[in-house]
């Protein structure tokens, strides 16, 4: 066996310690990288939710969350009857949207494994990515011209339309998160199938499809365009389902597209109770849910 002389195995060391250095220094910048990508999430978020904040709270006043828009050449007023009228119409999409979208969610999770399932994630996935004033303009073709009039309904048909897959989807993928041994022990002890996905994999699933449906609300609270064709808007109290009603998407849109500044300013504190209440509805999400996790079964 041919031997290595001292002199050969000074430059061969070298090598492997510029190597071993240049593959530290590679490990330490691939390390970094998430926390830029984070960075690069976060900045404009943060951006936009201080910009709104600087801007909308500091024309936040009471008269604004109690009384009506009145005329938009004023100043004063409020938008007391678009922040009921978004919840109301937000409501009644959240009821309608989550029920359905976690059945088909169940269905694709633990049964949809043939060419009904495929159709089903197809379709979800193609609805999801269609625009929301086309989705408008549907429901107002199907609901609006129907019924002669814009309406509450109306435009919670069109958001529970949007909502829909993103609840089915995220449904689908929290299930298929379950591992397989829980499913296999309760159909161990003899448990109908249909009860171990009742009673055991959706309460194991529950903080994801959770996570879900606030995603979708947060997808829908603020629409405007599939509103404006369905709901319209309304200066005066109203809480009919068979009428048309103001939202607060609507009256941002509205309040931000007039000359007048004391209107702009409307639009921004409009803006900073929307973001307020996405914020708050999901926290209070989050605390029930914790309440639920830490009781005693």
């Amino acid at each position: 066996m041919t031997g290595i002389s001292r002199s050969q195995l000074v430059p061969r060391a070298a090598a492997d310690d510029l190597n071993l250095r240049w593959r530290l220094a590679r490990d330490r910048w691939l390390l970094r990288l998430p926390a830029l990508a984070t960075a690069t999430v976060l900045v404009p978020l943060f951006s936009v939710l201080y910009y709104v904040v600087i801007k909308g709270f500091s024309a936040l006043d009471w008269n604004l969350v109690t009384r009506l828009p009145g005329a938009i050449t004023q100043p004063g007023g409020g938008m007391a009857n678009g922040i009921v009228g978004s919840l109301i119409v937000t409501g009644l999409a959240v009821a309608a949207a989550v029920p359905v979208g976690v059945i088909a969610g169940v269905y694709l999770a633990e049964y949809g494994r043939g060419s009904l399932g495929d159709a089903i994630r197809f379709a979800a996935e193609v609805l999801a990515g269609v625009p929301s004033i086309a989705i408008g303009l549907f429901v107002y073709n199907l609901v609006v011209v129907k019924m002669g009039r814009f309406s509450a309904l109306a435009g919670a048909t069109a958001l529970a339309i949007i909502m829909l897959p993103v609840v089915a989807r995220t449904t689908e993928e929290m299930l298929r998160m379950v591992p397989a041994s829980v499913r296999e022990a309760g159909l161990a002890l003899g448990i109908p199938p249909w009860k171990v996905t009742m009673r055991i994999v959706l309460p194991a699933a529950r903080t994801g499809i959770l996570t879900g449906a606030m995603l979708g609300v947060a997808r829908i609270a603020g629409e405007t365009a599939p509103l404006l064709f369905t709901a319209l808007n309304n200066n005066f109290w109203s809480v009919a389902l068979d009428q048309p009603i103001a939202t607060l998407p609507v009256q941002i849109f509205t309040f931000a597209l007039t000359p007048y500044r004391h209107a702009q300013m409307k639009a921004w504190a409009g803006a900073a109770i929307l973001i307020s209440l996405i914020l708050v509805l999901n926290i209070l999400a989050r605390l029930v849910l914790g309440r639920e996790r830490g009781t005693p079964q």
